[in-house]
C-alpha cells in the first residue's frame, strides 16, 4: 500500500538543470573551460559535485577544496535562480492532492542544504514535507540508497510503502536500490536512459492518485 512519496529535487520538483548549466558554465570560464551541452548531459544531470567538479577539471577533488569550489558554483546557482523558481507543470496540483489523501511526502536531493531551503521555501511546501534530506545529510551519493532509506526512516515507514520520483539514471538507482517504487520524471533523459522504472512521466498535468495506487497493487 502506498503511504509515502519521497520526491528528488531538481528536475522532478523544479525543472533547474538548465539554471545548473548557466552556473557552471559561468564557473568553468573563469577557469578557461568551456565543456559542451552534451558533456554537460552527460556528466552533470544527477551527479553529485564532487562527481562534476573532478571529472571537468581532471583530477579528484575532495575535503576543503570541494566544499569551497561546491560553495562557489552553488552560490552562482542561487543568485541565477533565485527569481526563476518555478515547477515543474502540475507538480503543485498533484502535491495538494498527495497531502488531500493524508499521504506522508519527502524530499530527497543531492543538492546543498540552501538550495533545497531557497527551492522548497519559495514554493512554500515546506511545512507539508515530513522529511527534508540534501547532501549533506548523507555520507554516500545515489546511486547509493542511503538519501531514500533515511527518508523512509525519518517518515516511520518500510520501503515498500514508498514512491519515488526521480529523473536521472543514479537516482531512479537509488530508490530501486532502496526497493521502493520509481516514477521517471523525463525532464532531462529519456525512457532508455534511464533503468526500468514503475512509471514514467512528463509531468505531472495528468496524474492522478488511482494511477498511482495502482502500482503497489
Amino acid at each position: 500500500m502506498l503511504k509515502a512519496v519521497i520526491f528528488d529535487m531538481d528536475g522532478v520538483i523544479c525543472h533547474t538543470n538548465p539554471f545548473h548549466s548557466i552556473a557552471f558554465q559561468q564557473f568553468f570560464a573563469k577557469r578557461d573551460l568551456n565543456p559542451t551541452q552534451a558533456e554537460y548531459a552527460e556528466h552533470m544531470y544527477g551527479k553529485n559535485n564532487g562527481y562534476i567538479l573532478s571529472h571537468f577539471l581532471g583530477r579528484k577533488i575532495e575535503g576543503e577544496e570541494l566544499a569551497l569550489l561546491e560553495d562557489e558554483k552553488e552560490g552562482l546557482f542561487r543568485e541565477i535562480y533565485k527569481s526563476e523558481v518555478n515547477p515543474i507543470a502540475g507538480f503543485i496540483g498533484f502535491f495538494e492532492k498527495l497531502k488531500s489523501d493524508d499521504l506522508l511526502t519527502a524530499v530527497a536531493t543531492s543538492a546543498p542544504r540552501a538550495n533545497l531551503d531557497l527551492i522548497i521555501g519559495t514554493l512554500g511546501i515546506g511545512g507539508l514535507m515530513q522529511s527534508q534530506l540534501a547532501s549533506e545529510d548523507v555520507s554516500k551519493h545515489k546511486p547509493d540508497p542511503e538519501v531514500y532509506l533515511k527518508s523512509a526512516a525519518n517518515l516511520g515507514m518500510k520501503p515498500e510503502n514508498c514512491l519515488v520520483f526521480e529523473d536521472s539514471f543514479s537516482g531512479a538507482s537509488a530508490g530501486l536500490n532502496a526497493g521502493m517504487k520509481v516514477v521517471g520524471v523525463l525532464s532531462s533523459h529519456t525512457v532508455d536512459e534511464l533503468p526500468k522504472c514503475d512509471l514514467y512521466i512528463d509531468d505531472y498535468k495528468n496524474l492522478d492518485l488511482v494511477q498511482i495506487k495502482q502500482l503497489f497493487n
